[in-house]
């Protein structure tokens, strides 16, 4: 599994989906479920993107990777967590974290990265049908101003561009922008691979040239639309929590000391102006190990989160060794029902393990 979503597999997949979907043909799961239950308590932290019907991406103009799921199978997903696991909130794991209120066994939490507007659209509503809470980490600077997040822009360009090459020297990368749409999904994919070993200001340069150079300043975009406030509240009111995802989505290590605090500062401060309530949860932007750090850790602490979740697979035990650290298990666009299954109930054995983008 690779941070910020992956290139998607072959339908048959690997040896753990296959493993996975024997098991939950043979009915198999519920056993491991209960034996996993044994080796003491913890918490399961499911992490979405965006839920959309894309078919095979041949279409989509945008990064096909943060696709989490059809609206189909995230139903089916839904439904699942309902039936054989627990659903909780992150109100409930802070409850459980600074009051001592225990989770039930087989807790599961489900989270949304970024605020794309398909979440209120397509999301929400299936997870108010089935009753199933989740936390929505929202980037609040892109629902005050309705324009894509940077990165999702820097997909679109490549994918749609009349340019004829692609020069970033920053990451060695200097190439013919290919024919297909395909071909340049892999290509942005790389790009962003690349990118994000190096800090804010050199990310955001090489998106501000290609902005200029091709003459695609950023604008609102119907197929990458943030969510509004107005939707947060009802969602919220619904009996959602709405999370922080910084105030531009930019790698918190990856800045300044003082522009990293201002993000967290700012976020929250948006949060609790806009919802009425204090914001008591944070999501780093892209979320793997290089992403925080302690003096980000520090900042969230400062700003009074009482919980942080990162992007590195896996799940948590109880007591949890660090809440400001919380791992998740990310959902990717073929994630059937039955490898969905072997995930939740085995994460080690049946989802890929975290590994840095190569770069």
């Amino acid at each position: 599994m690779q941070i910020e979503g992956a290139p998607k597999q072959a339908q048959g997949g690997g040896k753990r989906q296959q493993l996975a979907r024997s098991c939950h043909r043979a009915g198999l799961l519920p056993l491991l479920q209960r034996v996993r239950a044994v080796r003491g308590a913890e918490v399961r932290v499911l992490a979405y993107h965006r839920v959309l019907d894309i078919g095979d991406g041949s279409h989509f103009e945008f990064d096909p990777a943060l696709v989490s799921a059809t609206p189909e199978h995230f139903r089916q997903q839904m439904e699942l967590v309902r039936r054989r696991f627990r659903p909780v909130s992150c109100a409930d794991l802070i409850a459980a974290l600074e009051g001592g209120q225990p989770l039930p066994r087989d807790a599961v939490i489900v989270t949304f990265d970024d605020g794309y507007d398909d979440n209120y659209r397509i999301a929400f509503p299936i997870l108010r049908e089935l009753g199933v809470p989740a936390t929505f980490f929202v980037s609040t600077g892109h629902i005050d101003s309705g324009l894509p997040y940077a990165y999702d822009w820097l997909v679109h360009m490549v994918c749609v561009a009349t340019a004829p090459r692609l020069d970033v020297p920053e990451v060695d990368l200097h190439v013919a922008l290919p024919a297909t749409l395909a071909q340049r999904q892999a290509l942005a994919a790389d790009l962003l691979d690349r990118m994000k070993w190096l800090d804010d200001t050199a990310q955001n340069a090489i998106i501000t040239r290609l902005e200029r150079d091709w003459s695609m300043p950023r604008t609102p975009h119907p197929d990458c639309r943030p969510m509004s406030w107005e939707q947060l509240r009802e969602m919220q009111a619904a009996g959602m929590d709405i999370g922080s995802h910084g105030v531009n989505h930019r790698m918190l290590a990856r800045l300044p000391r003082a522009a990293m605090a201002d993000e967290v500062r700012g976020s929250k401060q948006a949060l609790d102006r806009e919802l009425g309530v204090a914001g008591r949860t944070l999501s780093y932007p892209v979320g793997g190990p290089n992403a925080y750090s302690e003096d980000v850790i520090a900042s969230v602490r400062d700003n009074d989160f009482r919980v942080a979740f990162n992007y590195i697979s896996g799940s948590n035990p109880l007591p949890v060794p660090d809440r400001f650290a919380m791992r998740r298990l990310p959902v990717e666009y073929d994630t059937d029902i039955g490898w969905f299954a072997g995930i939740v109930t085995w994460p080690e054995l049946f989802s890929h393990p975290t590994r840095l983008r190569i770069g």
